[in-house]
């Protein structure tokens, strides 16, 4: 597995994997807005083809994951897991004392990764996930302290 950094110009890449990877996809150039607004970075584990990618904010001491795509061909093989650690250590490295994200209630899969990685659960926001047709999902909101750097 090759972990790195993604950029902006890589957004088409990283759009395709998360089309893949979620029924409601964001576009390519939400994606770039997102890694080159304030604090935006995104990591990706390389292949032939992304395989997946984390896209985070780093600001004022706080850090939130905004996505994190894995190709469902390849899921449970440790790519999520990485990519959170680097995302974190990435953040960390930024001056972020902690990580946010929110993820779909019923999301048990991605709930369970990153309570496997430090995070817990601060609260909830209630029909968060727009699901078209369907009603719309909460969302779990989870922290994680990624501790002073000394």
């Amino acid at each position: 597995m090759k972990l790195r950094g993604a950029w902006s110009h890589e957004a088409h890449a990283l759009a395709a994997v998360h089309a893949a990877a979620f029924d409601h996809a964001w576009s390519a150039a939400e994606i770039a807005a997102l890694i080159d607004g304030p604090g935006g970075f995104a990591l990706l584990v390389e292949g032939e083809a992304p395989a997946g990618f984390i896209l985070c904010r780093a600001i004022a001491g706080e850090a939130e994951i905004l996505t994190l795509a894995v190709d469902p061909a390849l899921r449970r093989r440790g790519l999520a897991r990485a990519l959170v650690e680097a995302a974190a250590g990435a953040a960390r490295m930024a001056g972020a004392e902690a990580m946010f994200l929110e993820v779909a209630h019923d999301n048990l899969p991605a709930i369970g990764l990153y309570q496997a990685v430090g995070f817990d659960r601060v609260g909830r926001r209630r029909g968060y996930y727009d699901r078209g047709a369907a009603p719309a999902a909460d969302a779990i909101v989870m922290r994680r302290d990624l501790g002073r750097k000394v």
